[in-house]
């Protein structure tokens, strides 16, 4: 075993398959890569692509190998009649005639298919495939209107990922099947991911836009093969638009200093302490949903540091996740320890969060109870959070910017 091992690779070339298989001394065919190809169609031989090149993983040969060779003694053991036979139906002048198969399917109904074309030999090898597969117990994916594979796709994928996520794939998916009807999963070409692309920009999407949601409808068609929901991915080769890298904006100094002034000079318009959520943001990096979630659990005043963390659903607490599930830990400084101290004593006894006002925690405890609350919602539990920011912005004479801007800012120091 460790001699074949050396000798033969994990990844097989054509020519090294061809040595393993011992094809030279059994074969007549002086050439072996037609013998290679004839047991790729006939015989589903595994391979993957790696640079429009096939390779052959050494395990998967020899389990192919496991395979055909049971197959071969249960064929010599028991004469097996066709599960699948082909039939010509005529056309209706009699000049022509198309191939169909007749077989029963795995619930014991009889069942035919058009081949829709008349090449015997082409007929021929889709019967011992199909034949193969009856045998083997592989059951023919379900055939399901773009619509209904959206449904089903999101139902699968739920509780995988977020669940804006899930509304942005709905919302590419409904795009293109607007822009190439409601066509059977099945039927999509690469030439659909074209249109689709063409579509979008003509709607007056950018670029960025375009590309963003195909990689959203990629994914979901990606996810089909994974599930043997679809036998080939039919976006593999369609190319994203070119986008250019748009510029990192943060903060100089000057509008960082002029940002504070804003907020403190603003705090009795808004119940959100602003001018320090903007300081311990552009001191740790924190994200918006990161900030807005933080408790007062998450600060460690003797050791002067932030935990970024999950909140589990509690009573005092709303589900949260973080982001990639990246726990970590921040430092802060003297100032912000002393800043954030002051806030915490006026903050009413057994008020969990540092930056959700108690007025806001208390309508939030009121919709949990009446399970208005998702977890979507705790991603940003401040309402008219952008709005209040760009008031702050205006009054600081910034004409642009964003509180994302911030973490930016703060990254690049």
């Amino acid at each position: 075993m460790n001699t074949e091992t050396k000798e033969y690779p994990d990844l097989m070339t054509e020519e090294e398959l061809v040595k393993y298989l011992r094809v030279p001394e059994v074969s007549k065919s002086n050439n072996y890569h037609n013998v290679i190809e004839h047991l790729k169609r006939m015989r589903d031989l595994p391979r993957i692509h790696l640079c429009s090149k096939a390779l052959y993983p050494l395990d998967a040969i020899r389990d192919w190998i496991k395979k055909e060779t049971m197959l071969s003694s249960v064929r010599k053991e028991v004469k097996m009649k066709k599960l699948v036979t082909l039939w010509k139906r005529p056309s209706y002048d009699g000049r022509s005639f198309t191939y169909y198969m007749l077989y029963t399917d795995e619930h014991g109904k009889r069942r035919q298919k058009s081949l829709g074309h008349a090449d015997a030999r082409k007929a021929e090898r889709q019967r011992a495939q199909l034949e193969r597969e009856l045998r083997m117990g592989i059951v023919e994916p379900k055939a399901m209107k773009l619509s209904e594979f959206l449904e089903d796709s999101l139902i699968r994928t739920r509780g995988q990922v977020r669940e804006s996520t899930l509304r942005e794939t709905r919302n590419a998916m409904q795009c293109l099947i607007d822009a190439v009807g409601n066509m059977d999963h099945q039927r999509i070409k690469h030439c659909d991911g074209e249109k689709f692309l063409q579509w979008c920009l003509d709607c007056g999407n950018a670029p960025a836009t375009a590309a963003k949601k195909l990689r959203h409808i990629k994914r979901v068609f990606q996810l089909a093969v994974n599930r043997a929901q679809l036998e080939e991915y039919p976006f593999r080769y369609v190319k994203q638009p070119k986008v250019a890298k748009q510029e990192i904006h943060t903060y100089p100094q000057d509008e960082c200093y002029r940002l504070v002034k804003a907020a403190r000079d603003s705090a009795a318009c808004y119940m959100v302490r602003w001018d320090l959520l903007i300081l311990v943001t552009m001191c740790t990096g924190l994200r918006r949903g990161e900030a807005l979630n933080l408790t007062w659990r998450d600060v460690d005043f003797d050791l002067q540091f932030i935990m970024v963390q999950p909140k589990e659903n509690t009573r005092y607490t709303w589900e949260w996740h973080v982001k990639d599930t990246e726990r970590r830990r921040l430092p802060l400084s003297e100032e912000l320890v002393v800043l954030l101290a002051e806030h915490q004593n006026l903050q009413p006894e057994g008020h969990p969060y540092i930056f959700v006002p108690p007025a806001r925690y208390a309508h939030i405890q009121l919709r949990q109870q009446r399970d208005k609350w998702t977890v979507e919602h705790g991603r940003c539990p401040v309402n008219n959070f952008t709005r209040q920011f760009k008031a702050i912005l205006h009054r600081a004479g910034i004409k642009e910017g964003t509180f994302y801007d911030l973490r930016r800012t703060a990254l690049s120091n």
